[in-house]
């Protein structure tokens, strides 16, 4: 069996386009944090060593498990998450941004595996910000969440969305930072297009 998040997690990655609540588990990711603007190489940087630390992952898993004979025998690579807030708060200036991109791990992925698989990649495609890398987990609780489409400058729109369903239903937002998950490639589809999950904790 392929496992697809796709597929078997349509509750947390099946965001409407209207506000709604979700409760989000612990889950387990690698992860690496940085920060001012994301159009700056830097940035996309960052998510080539990810990525690459991922597909490394992946395919070490694969290998083990055509061994070992494992019930689930491969898997998809989750999609881009990025966790992103102002260094001083008020108005967005993207210079000001802090950041912490990830790429989610399945339950049956352990820091150990995600550990021998970087000392894999290193060798083979080296790149000085591996070392930045780390394996960890975040558990988000409750949360409202929207799924944007369009371009991300256009996403102030939806967080008033979002502002607005918090106050009809009580709710207060526990900390100024919010989650985006990038469904789609934002370097191979039109801007129009683009599908973001936006997501924040509240209480």
């Amino acid at each position: 069996m392929k496992y697809e998040w796709k597929k078997q997690e349509k509750t947390l990655y099946g965001a409407k386009k209207t506000p709604t609540l979700i409760t989000v588990p612990k889950q387990s990711y690698i992860m690496i944090s940085g920060s001012g603007n994301p159009n700056d190489p830097d940035f996309s940087s960052r998510v080539t060593a990810l990525y690459s630390l991922a597909y490394a992952i992946k395919m070490d898993y694969k290998a083990a498990a055509a061994i070992s004979g494992c019930e689930v025998h491969d898997f998809s690579v989750y999609p881009l998450e990025g966790v992103w807030n102002l260094k001083h708060g008020g108005k967005l200036i993207k210079e000001d941004l802090e950041y912490t991109i990830m790429i989610r791990q399945p339950d049956f992925v352990t820091e150990k595996m995600a550990a021998a698989a970087l000392e894999r990649v290193k060798t083979g495609k080296p790149n000085p910000l591996y070392a930045e890398i780390r394996f960890d987990t975040m558990e988000d609780g409750k949360c409202i969440e929207i799924l944007h489409i369009g371009p991300y400058d256009d996403e102030p729109a939806s967080f008033e969305k979002m502002a607005q369903f918090a106050k009809n239903n009580g709710l207060e937002r526990r900390e100024s930072r919010h989650r985006e998950i990038y469904l789609n490639n934002a370097g191979r589809v039109e801007k129009s297009k683009l599908k973001t999950i936006l997501r924040y904790s509240v209480r």
